[in-house]
């Protein structure tokens, strides 16, 4: 697949995105006190002293927060290091009470890592992982409750993140919410943050710039906070028209940090964008070097699950699915629990194909995912039992799957109610297929001219006459020898 290129006036232009991802670590406390990091709290009552900046508070590192870090760490295959450092990231705001954040600059915890990307038409795309640093979240200004003043509610400040920070590898929008789809499938399958981007427990900072195909990078701009895929993907396409008609007007485009407007559909200047010299890192004085063992590590990496990646290998090789199938049913650890439930009752294939397409379809119909899915994987497993032992057709399933999904009842009891158990009788079938022959001469007679194409509409007749119950093998074989 080749890279997206903006059709300017000027001729071709290249996108170049970069992803600095804020993933909330999957903790009960926070960062640095013993504060709660239950979401929908009333405002400032998850607030210890340390996180409201008095004076003379100590921050005390919380341990999950550390192997959080490095078990994502080495769910992307990336360096851990041993040492790493805290410093302050000084700047003013009004939800920052201590006028500084602790994270991590020079030395984090993480280095160079690497996401694959599974693209269209089977192209694979690697994007590199510049670094995880872990750091301490701000809390939040609320502006709606008084036109002339702004409350703030520290609730979230000193909740730990992870900022997963990407090389500038991607090129498109596509392969930007790819990234991210992937990225939120490998934290919630190990367990270090659930996802959530509702909640604002995974947030993307996008580095949008356009350049001349082969010339240098051109100048970024920064797209804060942005809180869903699908607003990623506008806004990088947003951004990137524009600095395309900026450079094409003869302008130039200034580094700054930029707003994504989901009313309007487009970006706006927020302030200027700072360098890392202007937040006067230095060494946090209250904590010393994070020191790590390498047995600490390595009884972490023996911790770590099946990933996304391992698990599509293994149902492709154990199952004989098709990647894309494979590639499905992996992205949400939610559809691969009610897969794994399926398969221990049914055959793999018959149950990807089902799930993928006939339940998946109805689900979306219905607005709803695979988690409020009103069909339990032990009721669908129990229609697929009846679809495997030649019970009911897979035209008569598709019918009983609806009346599932309408009344909530099993499958076998659908089937026994309205009487659509599979006729097998061969001598049943042979009589449907005699009624269809003579009522249709000519027809016959066309066929055993050579016209073999009227078979079908055979087939087609005996399973009408049916009312669809008869079993389509038997209904194959049996029709080739009565019309030869």
């Amino acid at each position: 697949m080749a890279d997206q290129l903006i059709k300017g006036n000027t001729g071709d232009w290249e996108i170049i995105i970069g992803l600095e991802v804020h993933a909330q670590v999957t903790t009960k406390s926070k960062l640095f006190s013993g504060a709660s990091t239950i979401f929908g709290n009333e405002p400032n009552s998850n607030v210890s002293f340390v996180d409201s900046g008095m004076p003379g508070m100590l921050p005390v590192i919380n341990a999950k927060a550390i192997e959080a870090a490095v078990k994502t760490g080495l769910a992307l295959g990336a360096q851990i290091n041993l040492r790493s450092v805290f410093d302050r990231k000084n700047y003013f705001y009004p939800d920052l009470p201590q006028g500084y954040q602790i994270s991590q600059f020079l030395d984090p915890i993480v280095g160079k890592g690497e996401i694959v990307l599974d693209m269209p038409g089977g192209v694979v795309k690697k994007v590199g992982v510049t670094r995880i640093h872990l750091e301490q979240d701000a809390g939040k200004s609320l502006h709606e409750y008084n036109p002339k003043s702004s409350y703030i509610d520290l609730n979230r400040a000193g909740v730990p993140l992870m900022e997963i920070v990407s090389e500038p590898d991607m090129r498109s929008a596509d392969e930007a919410a790819t990234y991210i789809k992937k990225l939120r499938s490998i934290l919630r399958y190990i367990g270090t943050c659930d996802g959530d981007m509702e909640k604002g427990n995974l947030r993307c900072d996008a580095n949008v710039s356009v350049r001349k195909p082969g010339t240098p990078l051109g100048t970024r701009c920064e797209i804060k906070n942005v809180n869903s895929v699908r607003f990623l993907y506008k806004a990088i396409e947003f951004e990137a028209m524009r600095q395309v008609e900026i450079l094409e007007s003869g302008g130039t485009i200034n580094q700054e940090t930029r707003l994504f407007d989901s009313g309007k559909g487009e970006t706006r200047t927020m302030r200027s964008k700072e360098d890392a010299h202007d937040y006067r890192y230095f060494p946090d004085p209250d904590l010393l070097p994070l020191e790590l063992t390498q047995s600490f590590v390595d009884d972490i990496k023996k911790s770590l699950p099946e990933l996304p990646d391992q698990k599509k290998q293994r149902y492709i090789e154990q199952y004989g699915l098709s990647s894309y199938d494979a590639g499905v049913i992996v992205a949400e650890q939610e559809v691969t629990e009610y897969y794994e439930t399926l398969v221990k009752a049914s055959e793999p294939k018959l149950a990807a194909n089902w799930m993928t397409g006939e339940l998946f379809g109805r689900l979306n119909k219905l607005g709803v995912d695979i988690e409020n899915s009103p069909l339990s994987a032990k009721q669908f497993a129990g229609l697929l039992a009846l679809i495997q032992n030649n019970t009911i057709s897979g035209k008569i399933a598709k019918d009983v799957l609806d009346l599932m999904i309408e009344t909530g009842k099993d499958a076998s009891a659908i089937v026994e109610e309205k009487g659509l158990k599979q006729v097998t009788d061969t001598g049943a079938i042979e009589k449907v297929i005699d009624e269809v022959m003579t009522a249709n001469p000519d027809k016959v007679t066309e066929y055993r001219s050579g016209k073999d194409k009227l078979f079908g509409f055979f087939v087609g007749q005996v399973m009408k006459a049916s009312g669809g119950k008869a079993n389509p093998a038997a209904v194959n074989d049996l029709l080739k020898k009565k019309l030869a």
